[in-house]
């Protein structure tokens, strides 16, 4: 069985009581090897422990899917994009924006306009635009990328190797559920991954009806080569949360 490689969300653990470099010296040793969302301050001390920075957020501008945020966006992507290359971050992730009213085939083509602007350019940095759907019916409501169909429509519209999908394993648990079925038939979209149980954004572990064993599994039998990023609500010690959560993803594999 393919083995995955396991990283974290910085916002999820920190100002909790634990000094940024202890986080991250005990994250690379209990064997992560990347952080996603981490502030640029942090960035070379993230470095110094020997992670990754996997994947930074690309806008400020909420609303990909206005085109009068258009130019704020695409200045804000390019700008991340670089950055992105300089520091050897894989994964610029982009927000679509609310519907407020707007049809999901308005939303989808403007999101791909925008993005079919600075595809190439994130292509030629060896950067990835990832799209991350967030459920649209508990913590982002009204947001418009909710559902797979939505951000595969866009990918297909930018047609571009540098524009993916960022599968949150439980926004869409929330929204459209069959996690392991999409995985395996939609998976070439999919150029990262986050995790935690439902209810509740906690620790995936048996307390959550999201069965993160198969899931894991499912992911490794599509040959899937980037990191699968823990992003869960630790409702204890975020350490021990972290050790738990690498534990159970590396046992599931080994199973």
């Amino acid at each position: 069985m393919n083995k995955l490689s396991q990283a974290f969300s910085w916002w999820c653990y920190t100002n909790r009581g634990i000094e940024p470099e202890t986080l991250l010296a005990r994250a690379a040793a209990i064997g992560f090897v990347g952080v996603d969302l981490i502030d640029e301050e942090l960035w070379p001390l993230v470095q110094k422990h020997g992670l990754r920075i996997a994947a930074i957020r690309g806008h400020n501008t909420f609303g990909l899917n206005r085109r009068e945020n258009a130019v704020a966006v695409e200045a804000e992507l390019r700008e991340s994009i670089a950055k992105a290359e300089k520091w050897g971050i894989s994964h610029v992730i982009c927000f679509s924006g609310n519907r407020e009213g707007q049809d999901d085939d308005t939303g989808k083509n403007i999101c791909a306009e925008t993005l079919s602007r600075v595809a190439p350019i994130a292509e030629n940095a060896g950067v990835t635009l990832t799209l991350e759907m967030l459920n649209s019916k508990v913590d982002h409501v009204d947001y418009q990328a909710d559902r797979t169909s939505f951000g595969i429509d866009v990918c297909e519209a930018v047609n571009s190797p540098a524009m993916k999908l960022l599968y949150d394993i439980y926004h869409l648990q929330v929204m459209e559920g069959d996690i392991i079925r999409t995985i395996q038939e939609h998976h070439r979209w999919f150029a990262h991954y986050h995790t935690a149980g439902n209810p509740g954004r906690s620790q995936p572990d048996e307390t959550q009806e999201i069965y993160y064993p198969a899931i894991y599994r499912a992911i490794a039998a599509t040959g899937y080569e980037g990191m699968i990023s823990h992003e869960f609500v630790p409702k204890g010690d975020p350490l021990e949360a972290l050790e738990k959560a690498y534990r159970d993803c590396a046992q599931a594999l080994a199973s």
